[in-house]
């Protein structure tokens, strides 16, 4: 007859000893030599205290069955003493969970190893004097010893939020059940009592894992274990729930042995092909359930997209902050910035209760990422710190390629205030050009009729001096086009006083355009080479018309300004040099509207010559 609590205590210690060597195996491997703390301590010291107590009591179990000679009462002494002090570890581990260290805490911490310790002397006690243990005096101390030092914890840590006091008073809720029933020495009936009472070091080491460690293990232990844990399980049903009552079928007829061998290693496979479910299911519990952690690769990914569309480094360091408060559950994230000569920090510095993440930007300021006071005692995992770590680089890599496109705004912001200064002093040139050409004309005209005409030179010489005041007032790039005609208005005035009723002037311009803005003195050479190749060569004269007009070409509004004569054309050759003025207002308009604005002259020997100037409303003004 299947005897289950027995099976339960072989496979419970079985399992045990695997989990505290797996857990003994980590501590050593992943110790710092140098800084020997006092998670490394207890871890060491949780280890090998489980470990006593499974190897011992699976040792007594195999002891009776095959042994000749009573169980050594030192052994059980041993076993038994090791299961007593694991109680006073996890209060070891309650106490430095505590952020200042809880003297109260500290003080019942002692008096937990004394009651461990007392409880040794008693079991040894026994051992020595009456060839007999565990001592059921010592496992009553444990019982009531465990439920004083519940009691304590909840009265000194009254502060504390429930969940973080959760996991330790499961535990030595547990621990004085298991010391109660192992004290009365009962026979293994239940399979559910003999798990509880002898496998109660199981939820003591979870207990001191989550209460007091460097959080790395806890990530690849917990999903060990209970990979180990639900692996054993599965075997256990596979064997209690098919093997037993198949073999037990299989002997009442004819016996085959192949047939039963078949079926114990069908199982065995079965539990194989199971186990790589049961890891992702022990991942999957450990990520999600228990430590509530988020997916660190999509994190990752959404981080780099949003700082992606960040354009200053302030709002990347915001972004940043606020998706690790949300994603590890901290009370406070914040940034700041660090001097030079504390860029030898790690990347990652971690306390129970805070992490500081060093921002490694290629070139100072520097900058620091702080995380505070993680939401229900939350500790940073080994995954935790790597995902960290990456989100630094990222951020420091995005604010340095921000730091070079500032850079490079800058720099082009120089270059083109510099190109600014020297298109003005271009435009400032090519517009000083117009008033030693103008002036030459005028006074060339003036020099005519003090010869011809001396009455009137005097007059002509004042209508010059006010044209020069208005030109020489007029130091602005654009003036209005009102204002522009009645410069024009003023030169040929003085023109007609040299040419008389060979010059005719109409000029035709809509109120409205008159407050239209344009380049100053645009229009004045047009006129000069009108009056000067048009009617001054032709005997009989001519007329000067001054025209205005706004058309909208696809969407879009130009102004042309048109300066016509019936004079004399222009030979081809002439029209495309146009000297000093014409070439001045290509090169002005070249400047200021690039390809949208044009100069168009059309000449014919019979009929005069037209210019004309094309230029965009929305862009007149640069």
């Amino acid at each position: 007859m299947l005897n289950a609590a027995a099976l339960v205590n072989i496979l419970g210690f079985t399992v045990g000893i695997a989990l505290y060597a797996l857990l003994l195996l980590m501590v050593v491997r992943h110790r710092r030599a140098k800084d020997k703390t006092a998670p490394d301590f207890l871890l060491l010291l949780t280890s090998a205290l489980g470990l006593l107590w499974n190897a011992g009591e699976l040792a007594v179990l195999f002891w009776k069955d095959f042994g000749d000679t009573p169980v050594s009462p030192f052994l059980l002494a041993v076993s038994y003493s090791a299961l007593g002090f694991l109680p006073s570890v996890v209060v070891h581990s309650a106490w430095k969970s505590e952020e200042n260290e809880n003297k109260k805490v500290g003080w019942l911490t002692f008096a937990a190893y004394g009651l461990s310790a007392f409880a040794a002397l008693l079991h040894f006690q026994s051992a020595i004097f009456k060839s007999a243990a565990p001592s059921d005096s010592a496992l009553r101390v444990l019982t009531f010893g465990s439920l004083a030092l519940l009691a304590g914890l909840l009265i000194f840590t009254f502060r504390q939020k429930l969940q973080n006091k959760a996991v330790w008073i499961s535990a030595l809720s547990i621990f004085a059940l298991s010391a109660f029933h192992l004290s009365g020495q009962q026979e293994e009936k239940s399979w559910f009592v003999e798990l509880v009472a002898h496998q109660s070091s199981l939820p003591l080491a979870l207990a001191i894992l989550l209460q007091d460690y460097r959080f790395a293990f806890a990530d690849l232990f917990l999903k060990r274990a209970l990979s180990l844990l639900l692996l054993a399980f599965t075997a256990f049903g596979l064997y209690v729930f098919v093997a037993v009552p198949l073999l037990a079928w299989h002997e009442t007829h004819d016996r085959n042995d192949v047939q039963a061998a078949v079926l114990v290693i069908a199982l065995w496979m079965t539990t194989a092909l199971v186990y790589p479910v049961l890891h992702k299911f022990a991942v999957l519990l450990v990520d999600k359930i228990i430590l509530r952690r988020v997916n660190y690769e999509k994190l990752q990914a959404q981080i780099l997209q949003t700082i992606e569309r960040r354009d200053d480094l302030e709002s990347v360091l915001d972004e940043v902050c606020d998706e690790l408060k949300f994603a590890l559950t901290a009370r406070e994230a914040n940034w700041m910035q660090i001097l030079q000569t504390e860029t030898n920090l790690q990347t990652v510095n971690f306390t129970p209760h805070s992490a500081e993440i060093f921002v490694p930007t290629v070139e100072a300021p520097f900058y620091c990422i702080n995380l505070k006071e993680f939401a229900g005692g939350r500790r940073l995992l080994s995954d935790e710190i790597k995902m960290l770590a990456a989100i630094a680089v990222a951020a420091a890599r995005r604010i340095d390629a921000l730091r070079v496109t500032e850079e490079r705004y800058e720099r082009k912001g120089r270059e083109d205030k510099l190109a600014k200064f020297a298109a003005e002093a271009k435009l400032s040139a090519l517009r000083a050009q117009i008033n030693p050409h103008f002036l030459f004309n005028a006074l060339t005209t003036i020099g005519y009729l003090i010869q011809t005409a001396p009455d009137k030179a005097f007059q002509t010489l004042m209508k010059l001096t006010q044209l020069l005041r208005g030109v020489l007032r007029s130091t602005e790039e654009f003036s209005s086009l009102g204002e522009e005609i009645k410069l024009i208005e003023n030169y040929l005035d003085i023109e007609k006083t040299r040419f008389e009723e060979r010059l005719q002037v109409r000029i035709k311009i809509p109120q409205g355009l008159k407050k239209m803005r344009v380049p100053s003195l645009i229009l004045q050479p047009l006129v000069e080479n009108a009056v000067k190749h048009g009617i001054s060569e032709t005997k009989s004269g001519g007329e000067v018309q001054i025209s205005a007009k706004l058309k909208i070409e696809q969407g879009d509004s130009f102004l042309y300004l048109n300066v016509a004569d019936t004079g004399a054309g222009f030979n081809e050759k002439k029209t495309k040099s146009g000297g000093i003025g014409l070439e001045n207002i290509r090169q002005r308009l070249r400047s200021h509207y690039g390809k949208k604005a044009h100069l168009k002259i059309e000449s014919d020997l019979q009929k005069g010559t037209r210019a004309e100037i094309k230029l965009p409303v929305k862009a007149q003004i640069v």
